[in-house]
């Protein structure tokens, strides 16, 4: 970006103050007339104490500015320096001392950049110590030792001119056995803002305060009434205790004028930390014990927040460009990002109380092209925060143009400042490195507002997920920034309806150019498929339960952290937390499945045959539909056709089983084919195929049954005519009166041993004599109905 190498539009000073500056200016004319350049090591230099020349060893120390306080001082204070200074090479230094170094005002941005990038180079511009009575003395300097300055000056002692910038550097002068004359053995340059008075127009400042973590939540819940959640792991328990990132984020952030940028899965994922919740220990789950901790942080939070604006991210906070590059033909994919929105009004508002404001898109480092434009207002918002180096000024523009920007179609582009956004990345572990980044940081905003006399709105839009030791930075810059004279707080909201720049770029770039280290980090389609795909499961799923809502808001929930901006750069953390989902869903499915059957035996033309639903959820299940299909109806038909489908219900913990009627055409086996469909005609869970064996009695078999019945009629026909012959004979003796004498009888010829008589003292003999006897009746195919798999050879109900 181009930028001014004068201020238009400064304030000037009080008469009182330009007085005392001119004074400061000409006396130190003579030093800033004695910048030492780039250096010739030798002797013959050692004639210059005040400027000492680096030496050949230059670099052997390091010099750490640990403190810079005030960081940007006023008329009145005292500057108060301190660190470290650490020999790092061989040989001893002696006559040492650390001292304070003011160099020229520094007129662009990119100065600023330019010189924090050198910032511990002897070979640039240095320049001279500012009075050897403000220095820290050291007798010797050990090899490997380090050893701790603290510095006061106050700032009239300093040669401070008008507002601005200016290079302040702090260096280790001495003396070594090698190169016994005074020289510069290390420095670390950083910057000293200057503006004691009010500035005539203050630059309006928009700071993006983020609350966004990973994913932490599974979408597997306890079978209870409460449906306990479970937890992956208990990071984000680490995160909100005291000393922790998201702890910190809010200590910090609650004496900020920021606006709030939350994710709703974070609040959520809290809230539920706040009654019984269980945590995963390898293969187990454990109870979860830091609801104490939970409640703490979300009361914290609600009162950083009261009165205070907040915006709110989609449902976990969606890949916008992933989405735009990887996700779009996919089909479900957009409505995902519509539901993670919709979610919105259902978690913020009854966690924090506040209504937050939901216009706002955030694609990640608010890299844009037209694709992830078009995607991140697809599902209502209208403004999309976008960095300056994704969308670039031509070098036409002198200065840094207000944030806001229309980029057609009724969407406002925020742009944020890519120098102050970026300003607090990187390790910041170490108090060095935390001082220089809030001393460029504050260089580059004092920098920007002097540029031009207009009235700009500038938006902060820093990383997701700072570190505490970035946080902690931050909120020092933030703070100073608020509480100094060039610039003033200003909501999100306003910044993106203030006017726009006529001059400022509206052209969103391309996809071409969107930003190759990125594009390796998204989300690659596989990832968007296997999401439709679990979304598939889960529509067919929830239509036959009497209370989808226990699946529907947990696995919807874990489909928007699918699609999490957080898995960059963690593929296959990503693939996992994706299989563990469709997992656990698919197990879930097939607690409602068919019962396996085994051959079934079907004797005769008709039968029934039972078919068993199991449903081993905890609620009840249905309407489902159960169809049975004959694959060879020419020889088994089901209700005289095909197939014949019946409606089903099953309650939670039971089985249920369904008779169909059927009837075989000829002997032999069919295959049939069991499927439960849901009521609008699709398919659920798998198929159960089994056979069935029909064996049909045949004409021969009927022909020996009718042949062995007539000899049983003709047999009880002569049997019959037999005792009829003996009544009679019995009759006439007993006419005759000679009942009592001798048995006379003739002899029947066709019975000549008196068989007949026998023969019915051995019918009367018979078990059951007298009894109706059926031999034809058939003994009944089945037993009792059992929900259990059926045994080989199952027979049918006829």
């Amino acid at each position: 970006m181009a930028e001014a190498a004068d201020f238009q539009g400064t304030s000037p000073s009080p008469a009182r103050r330009w007085l005392r500056r001119s004074t400061a200016l000409l006396a130190g004319a003579p030093l800033l007339a004695g910048l030492v350049q780039l250096p010739a090591a030798g002797p013959a230099h050692a004639d210059e104490p005040s400027s000492p020349k680096a030496a050949g060893d230059s670099g052997s120390v390091t010099v750490a500015v640990d403190s810079l306080t005030p960081s940007a001082p006023t008329d009145g204070d005292t500057v108060t320096v301190s660190g470290t200074v650490t020999n790092k090479g061989e040989q001893t230094v002696t006559d040492a001392h650390v001292g304070l170094r003011v160099g020229p005002e520094v007129h662009t941005r990119s100065s600023v950049d330019r010189i924090a990038k050198d910032g511990d180079d002897l070979q640039g511009t240095i320049a001279p110590e500012i009075d050897d009575k403000y220095t820290d003395k050291f007798a010797k300097l050990a090899p490997g030792v380090a050893e701790h300055f603290n510095i006061s000056v106050p700032v009239d002692d300093l040669p401070l001119g008008e507002d601005g910038v200016y290079e302040f550097a702090v260096s280790l002068s001495g003396e070594t056995s090698a190169q016994p004359w005074e020289q510069i053995l290390g420095i670390q340059r950083t910057f000293l803002p200057w503006q004691p008075d009010a500035a005539g127009t203050k630059t309006r400042t928009t700071a993006l305060w983020p609350l966004v973590s990973t994913t932490h939540m599974a979408a597997e819940t306890g079978p209870n009434e409460e449906q306990t959640p479970v937890f992956l792991n208990d990071d984000l328990a680490k995160e909100i205790s005291p000393g922790g990132r998201l702890n910190q984020m809010v200590t910090l952030g609650k004496d900020l004028d920021v606006t709030w940028v939350v994710d709703p899965d974070l609040l959520a994922s809290v809230d539920a930390m706040t009654g019984s919740y269980r945590v995963r220990d390898g293969d187990k789950t454990v109870a979860g014990t830091h609801q104490a901790v939970a409640k703490q942080w979300l009361a914290d939070l609600q009162d950083a927040v009261a009165d205070e604006e907040v915006v709110a991210l989609p449902f976990a906070d969606p890949d916008l460009a992933s989405l735009a590059h990887n996700g779009t033909d996919v089909t479900g994919s957009l409505n995902q990002l519509k539901s993670a929105t919709d979610v919105i009004d259902y978690t913020v508002p009854p966690i924090l109380h506040v209504k937050p404001n939901t216009d706002f898109a955030w694609p990640v480092d608010g890299a844009v092209d037209r694709s992830i434009v078009k995607v991140a207002t697809s599902a209502g918002a209208d403004k999309v925060i976008v960095r300056s180096d994704s969308l670039e000024e031509g070098d036409g523009l002198s200065y840094t143009p207000s944030a806001a920007r229309p980029i057609g179609g009724g969407t406002t582009a925020v742009v944020s400042d890519a120098r102050l956004s970026t300003a607090f990345e990187g390790d910041l572990t170490k108090a060095s490195a935390s001082t220089l980044a809030v001393q460029r940081f504050l260089a580059q905003s004092l920098a920007l507002g002097l540029q031009t006399g207009k009235q700009r709105s500038i938006v902060i839009a820093p990383q997701r997920m700072p570190t505490g030791s970035q946080a902690r930075a931050m909120a020092e810059a933030l703070r100073t920034l608020q509480d100094g004279t060039w610039s003033e707080p200003q909501k999100l909201a306003a910044a993106s309806a203030a006017k726009p720049d006529p001059d400022a770029t509206t052209r969103v770039p391309g996809t071409s150019s969107y930003p190759s280290a990125l594009r390796k980090k998204e989300l690659p389609r596989s990832a968007f498929v296997q999401t439709a795909r679990t979304q598939d499961t889960l529509d067919n799923f929830k239509v036959v339960l009497s209370d989808p809502s226990r699946v529907v808001t947990p696995f919807g929930r874990a489909l928007n952290r699918e699609m999490s901006a957080s898995w960059r750069g963690r593929a296959a953390e990503a693939q996992s937390f994706r299989a563990g989902v469709k997992k656990y869903l698919d197990g879930l499915t097939g607690r409602v499945r068919l019962i396996d059957k085994s051959e079934t035996k079907l004797s005769g033309r008709s039968a029934t045959i039972p078919v068993t639903v199991q449903n081993n959820l905890v609620q009840d299940v249905g309407p489902l539909v159960l169809r049975l299909t004959s694959t060879n109806p020419t020889r088994l038909e089901i209700d005289g056709a095909d197939y014949e489908e019946q409606p089903i219900s099953v309650s939670g913990g039971h089985s249920q089983s369904v008779k169909f009627t059927t009837s075989a055409n000829a002997n032999g086996r069919a295959t049939v084919i069991a499927q439960l469909y849901t009521m609008d005609g699709r398919k659920y869970g798998e198929p159960v195929t089994f056979d069935v064996k029909v064996t049909e009695i045949t004409a021969t078999v009927m022909l020996v049954i009718g042949g062995g019945v007539l000899l049983l009629v003709l047999a009880g026909f002569r049997m019959y005519t037999q005792r009829k012959r003996a009544a009679a004979r019995d009759a006439a003796k007993a006419e005759s009166g000679d009942a009592d004498g001798p048995d006379d009888t003739e002899a029947d010829p066709d019975d000549p041993e008196g068989t007949d008589e026998h023969l019915d003292e051995e019918s009367d003999a018979r078990p059951g004599a007298g009894e109706a006897e059926q031999p034809s009746d058939p003994t009944p195919d089945t037993a009792a109905e059992s929900a259990d798999p059926s045994g080989t050879g199952e027979r049918v109900d006829r």
